[in-house]
């Protein structure tokens, strides 16, 4: 289990489990956030509490930061899967270092092709600096 918090601690998740990476979008949004996400279902793998406020992106996703401190939380879908979940995905910055450094690092480029790229053998802690 992961847990990670805003900076005032007035948001918080939790990720059951260990996630198989973290991933780096270059898109117009997560690219001015510096988010690392890592995703699942809400009220499966991951479970959210606190007031947040959304910003909502297009059709598809609103990203949900405390309304305090303006730390970027997570997104969630806006419209559920054809299984009836919907899809979340959690910011790992707001874990403590320790708990993700080891988790590999997973590209996707949101800006241009919409695919996921390659791995290169970074991993969180290598985005720390």
């Amino acid at each position: 289990m992961i847990e990670g918090s805003c900076h005032c601690g007035r948001v918080h998740w939790r990720f059951d489990g260990q996630p198989d990476g973290a991933t780096a979008c270059n898109c117009t949004v997560c690219r001015r956030y510096g988010a690392l996400w890592a995703y699942d279902y809400v009220d499966e793998g991951i479970h959210v509490s606190g007031a947040t406020q959304a910003y909502v992106r297009g059709k598809a996703i609103e990203f949900h930061f405390c309304p305090h401190c303006g730390c970027t939380a997570f997104w969630r879908g806006l419209r559920l899967e054809p299984d009836g979940r919907r899809r979340i995905a959690v910011n790992l910055r707001l874990a403590e270092p320790a708990a993700v450094a080891a988790i590999p690092i997973d590209h996707f480029d949101g800006l241009d092709s919409f695919d996921d790229l390659p791995r290169d053998g970074r991993c969180v802690a290598d985005y720390w600096f």
